[in-house]
């Protein structure tokens, strides 16, 4: 299980490789990963960038506790998370997460689990930056189709 907070750029395609490569080759069937990345909109207005701020143990604490609960409710070999923190412009990757288990069910269930607990209760803080200057974001419950 990995759970990372990067402060940087990543690849989600060569992230997902490379913790791929740390299984063990046959023991899993399905991954499944959703990648998050920066809209250039949002409430109606265009976003030029973001700032994601965090407190890094608290949130480095949360991100294991969400693999932890997804490997406990779920028949899943592994999962990963990394998530972007610091200034981001749109189309950059903000989120990754993934699941490995033996059949996909499971590895479905556990990555929607995990990117709906960081969209509901991880403690990141966002600021865009829009035409009318800077403003803090104040996430509503996910939906279906955010």
């Amino acid at each position: 299980m990995s759970a990372e907070l990067r402060g940087e750029a990543f690849e989600p395609t060569t992230e997902l490789q490379a913790f791929e490569a740390r299984l063990d080759a046959g023991k899993y069937g399905a991954c499944v990963s959703f990648v998050g990345s920066m809209r250039d909109f949002n409430a109606g207005d265009d976003v030029s960038a973001m700032s994601l701020e965090h407190y890094p143990k608290m949130t480095l604490q949360f991100l294991e506790t969400i693999c932890e609960e997804a490997k406990s409710r779920w028949d899943i070999l592994d999962c990963l998370i990394i998530h972007r923190y610091g200034d981001l412009q749109p189309s950059d990757p903000i989120v990754l997460t993934a699941a490995w288990s033996a059949h996909r069910h499971e590895a479905f269930e556990a990555c929607r689990y995990l990117i709906e607990e960081l969209k509901t209760r991880a403690p990141f803080w966002k600021k865009e930056t829009t035409e009318s200057g800077e403003r803090w974001v104040h996430d509503a419950p996910s939906t279906p189709d955010s």
